[in-house]
């Protein structure tokens, strides 16, 4: 982008359609990221980044710049994430005990384990990854996505969120330990004496249908399997939880929404 991010910004509040275009191309990819790692489903979270990308469009005349923009986008797209019924309605209330004793379930003994270069393993370590994070409440789950998936500054995720740097840092802090907690024990990646392991857990995912039988396009930019093995076996046990969760790819919208949302808030003239 070669404008800066407050060029862009200023031209779009001043009603440049071309700028609020190359705005929305500039915060879907991130917007959607988000939303996917805070519902787990890539349907929801696809109306959910059309649905915030339209509330900062139609909300850009009250940023004024007292935070990074990217930082009220955030702020915009957690709002809508933690209150919006069409997405409370649908979170599982999973629990780490209940995903725990789900991983156990139909796990094949090592005769029967998927070959390692498959390539749905893959698949089913990004999707377990995303909806290990289930397990938090939505509170905690922002705080953890943007603090240790998106790396945010503490002060601006804080911000973000609308709360204290304390409440932000606390969340964090439980967040963390919770998943690290998890990942210790049940992941095989994370600890190889873990029960679960994604050979062996694969054959009942694809016959569950938890799984498609074919990789996903938006999973395809994501590290291969091989290669978040050998990472994290050379990883300090303290930050290959972390690294686990980050090594899912871009995670970027399937459809270009900039189109789409910009139809939406302002559509044609009939005549």
């Amino acid at each position: 982008m070669g404008q800066s991010i407050n060029s862009i910004v200023a031209k779009a509040q001043q009603g440049e359609a071309a700028a609020l275009e190359q705005l929305v191309l500039h915060i879907q990819d991130r917007v959607h990221r988000l939303a996917l790692r805070m519902v787990g489903d890539p349907s929801l979270a696809q109306d959910a980044t059309q649905e915030i990308l339209i509330r900062v469009v139609t909300k850009l005349s009250t940023f004024k710049g007292d935070s990074k923009f990217e930082t009220w986008v955030y702020r915009v797209a957690t709002n809508y994430l933690l209150t919006a019924k069409k997405v409370m309605a649908r979170d599982p209330g999973l629990t780490f005990e209940f995903f725990a004793q789900d991983l156990l379930d139909g796990l094949a003994d090592d005769s029967a384990a998927a070959p390692e270069d498959h390539v749905m393993l893959n698949e089913l370590r990004v999707r377990c990854t995303m909806a290990m994070l289930l397990c938090l409440d939505a509170n905690h789950r922002a705080a953890y996505v943007l603090g240790e998936i998106l790396e945010m500054d503490h002060r601006e995720a804080a911000i973000a969120l609308d709360v204290p740097s304390a409440t932000y840092r606390q969340r964090l802090s439980r967040a963390r330990s919770k998943v690290l907690t998890f990942t210790a024990k049940s992941c095989g990646l994370a600890n190889s004496d873990a029960p679960c392991s994604c050979p062996r857990r694969l054959p009942a995912a694809l016959a569950s249908g938890r799984i498609g039988d074919s990789p996903s396009v938006m999973l395809q930019d994501a590290p291969s399997y091989r290669d978040v093995r050998q990472v994290a076996a050379k990883t300090e046990a303290a930050l290959v939880v972390q690294k686990l969760q980050q090594a899912t790819g871009a995670l970027a919208a399937t459809d270009n929404l900039a189109a789409k949302v910009l139809q939406i808030v302002n559509p044609p003239d009939p005549n």
